[in-house]
């Protein structure tokens, strides 16, 4: 069915950026709700633009490199859903998580996102949006082009520390793929509000034109002419490395000695998960309070370290009022700091329109194979069967066929879907596939159309691309990478793949605990197929091995709050 429709693409002059529905202007529909007569004679017409216009919505656009895979079968294409509310429904500040002093046609899906994640779980504590609008000050007073930020520059050409300033800074260096990379901003973010630095993103080629600027009336790109040269080449081990400072006694790790007089103008920190090259004492107490003497510092890491921070005695108390419900950490502070660009945001809204919009009920299906833990595509494909017969997640299909095939998975009497909202199950679903590869779409979509859902539901399934190789070092493909984490994002129910930070961003930004695939590990196929989350929290899936001198944990509370993740036993979480 697929192959027979007319496609057009991204570039498709016919393609237009998605408007209000009623194709209304912002300030038309702030006047709608003051003129009440308008407001009824939108209502009373508003079925029969639905009815008239509904057909033109086949007309679908796809990413700029690759087709849109379709299929609409169980009853045709769906009516146009209700699920995208109107903003006067919700809070565009997210509760007043953003700041309203920007531009907004600079970056649309800043205040346009609230109306297509269905879930926000956790309201921010009024200690965040203290902390956050401090912040905001303080990286206007301190951001590039600033005095301050020229005052310490300078002192950082001089090669040595000669006195306090008022502006200290992260400089944040880009590692690993697109996934790590937003979940140690994430935590990079964290730790500059428990620090009361100032974050700037190093951003090489293939991470321009990603996300919006995320404070107001500044920015947080650092400037090429940084004193620190080839920040994209300093590797994993270099020079100023925290520990080789160390070892070389070019610092000392007691906070009695260390002076900002006697420490480096900048310290490089290697938080990645290399245990081999891990600055692990940054994760010690009396560490921490000798870099507070250190002007700049250059993170290097690729991890969600927010569970570890959490277990220092000098942060704990801190978390803990930003976040009095632990797993909304990555959730807020995602939901705040990364707004995708106007392309990025272009390409999801107009794959959701021309695809996602009109099913009442969406699930996400991240499906990520590792190097270290690859099978077959046979056993990986009976993997999620499983997992979603045991979890109700893909709706059942009628037949004779549908033992020996494999039922996918949710239960369905009387055109109602077990353990969702009845309406949603009886209309239709739209199944969004993200993988690397196309074997598991062509699989899934095959059941769908050779066979019918149960209860008459009415089901799609959909593929935004398939790369073959994750290509990080391309800004194309990142662009499409975080586009699909925002869609996946948009889902109602999510099945994602263990140790995928892809996943953990999706489910974070969504606000959903996700099911997650067991992982493969050596190769063998896991007896349990899929668990369920517990927090949304992202899992820090290498944390340090280290023992600090001088404070005394509280094992009791650790042991309640920061567990062993779900899907990875070796690495850990923050729970509530």
């Amino acid at each position: 069915m697929a192959g027979g429709m007319a496609v057009k693409r991204l570039d498709d002059p016919a393609t237009q950026p998605w408007q209000p529905r009623d194709g209304a202007s912002e300030r038309e529909k702030e006047g709608l709700g003051k003129v009440g007569l308008v407001l009824i004679v939108c209502l009373m017409t508003l079925p029969f633009l639905v009815f008239l216009f509904a057909g033109r919505e086949r007309a679908t656009t796809v990413w700029h490199s690759a087709s849109a895979k379709l299929t609409a079968i169980s009853g045709g294409f769906m009516n146009i859903s209700a699920s995208t509310t109107s903003a006067t429904k919700h809070d565009e500040l997210l509760g007043g998580l953003l700041s309203p002093g920007f531009d907004r046609n600079s970056c649309l899906s800043r205040y346009q996102s609230h109306q297509y994640h269905k879930y926000s779980p956790y309201a921010p504590s009024s200690y965040l949006l203290h902390k956050l609008r401090e912040y905001e000050a303080r990286h206007k007073k301190c951001a590039p082009g600033t005095p301050l930020y020229a005052k310490a520059v300078e002192q950082l050409r001089s090669g040595r520390g000669t006195e306090a300033m008022e502006c200290n800074y992260l400089v944040w260096l880009p590692f690993e793929g697109l996934g790590n990379r937003m979940l140690s901003l994430i935590s990079t973010f964290v730790y500059a509000l428990l620090t009361d630095r100032v974050i700037l993103v190093h951003s090489p080629a293939d991470f321009v034109d990603l996300f919006c600027e995320p404070f107001p009336n500044t920015t947080w790109v650092l400037p090429p002419d940084f004193p620190v040269p080839n920040l994209s080449r300093l590797g994993m081990n270099p020079e100023q490395r925290y520990s080789n400072l160390l070892d070389k006694k070019k610092m000392v790790n007691d906070p009695a000695k260390a002076t900002v007089r006697s420490v480096p103008p900048y310290v490089f920190l290697n938080l990645g998960h290399e245990h081999k090259f891990m600055d692990k004492q940054f994760y010690c107490s009396d560490d921490q309070l000798v870099l507070a003497k250190v002007n700049w510092l250059l993170v290097f890491n690729d991890l969600h370290i927010v569970p570890t921070l959490y277990s220092m005695a000098q942060f704990k108390d801190e978390l803990q009022r930003l976040f009095p419900a632990k797993e909304s950490a990555a959730h807020l502070i995602a939901r705040y700091l990364l707004h995708p660009t106007n392309p990025v945001w272009g390409l999801v809204t107009r794959y959701y329109h021309s695809y996602l919009a009109q099913a009442k009920q969406r699930i996400g299906v991240q499906i990520r194979m590792f190097r270290f833990a690859t099978i077959p595509v046979d056993d990986m494909y009976k993997q999620i069967l499983a997992c979603s017969r045991q979890e109700h997640i893909l709706p059942e299909i009628e037949g004779d066929q549908a033992e020996s095939i494999g039922n996918l998975g949710t239960r369905t009497t009387n055109g109602t879907a077990s353990g969702g909202d009845g309406d949603a199950a009886a209309g239709s679903k739209a199944i969004l596939i993200t993988s690397l590869y196309d074997n598991y779409y062509e699989r899934i979509r095959s059941t769908y159309y050779e066979h019918e859902a149960k209860g008459g539901v009415r089901v799609s399934v959909f593929q935004p691309s398939h790369e073959q190789v994750q290509a990080t070092q391309r800004r194309g493909h990142n662009q499409k990478a975080l586009a699909e984490i925002y869609l996946l994002s948009f889902s109602d129910v999510l099945l994602t793949s263990g140790m995928s930070t892809f996943g953990y961003l999706s489910s974070s930004l969504a606000g959903v605990r996700p099911t997650i695939l067991t992982t493969a590990i050596g190769h063998k196929v896991p007896a349990t197929p899929c668990v369920r989350a517990v927090s949304m929290e992202p899992c820090n899936l290498t944390p340090p091995r280290v023992t600090c001198r001088g404070y005394a944990e509280d094992k009791e509370d650790l042991a309640r709050h920061v567990m062993r993740c779900e899907d990875d036993q070796r690495g850990i979480k923050w729970f509530d």
